[in-house]
């Protein structure tokens, strides 16, 4: 099967396994990055969405990206749904990622997380923080 991913050296579209086999090669990584969710999700509801082609899984070797597009009535949006691994890795990822959502007409690019994320390799990509979120359980 066609596919994203890592091969000789390189990142590319070629010969790969199913997302759904990336996504379980890399549970970890998913799981660890799911204990910041505030328990939106769960793996197995990971697994679903991208069954349900809802979710777009980015295998490296030692990391892994989720995506969604998100289209709203003025703009359609790749969001970073999750990531977890090698910062390195991420950033050798990214520009894949987002050509790919330029390309299905995707004008904005947005990621959740924790603050940190502001102060790595993504502050120098054109990142910066546009939205606070505040959150309180009912």
């Amino acid at each position: 099967m066609e596919g994203w991913g890592y091969e000789a050296g390189g990142y590319g579209w070629w010969a790969s396994m199913t997302e759904l086999d990336d996504l379980h090669r890399l549970r970890q990584q998913v799981e660890s990055a799911l204990e910041y969710s505030g328990g939106t999700h769960t793996f197995d509801d990971i697994a679903q969405a991208v069954s349900e082609k809802r979710f777009q899984v980015w295998p490296g070797i030692k990391s892994v990206v989720v995506t969604e597009i998100i289209v709203y009535p003025r703009i359609k949006n790749l969001h970073y749904f999750l990531a977890g691994g090698d910062l390195d890795e991420l950033k050798l990822m990214r520009p894949y990622i987002e050509r790919w959502g330029k390309s299905l007409g995707c004008t904005r690019v947005t990621l959740a997380g924790r603050q940190g994320w502001a102060k790595t390799f993504l502050r120098n990509e054109g990142y910066e923080p546009k939205w606070f979120i505040l959150s309180k359980d009912i």
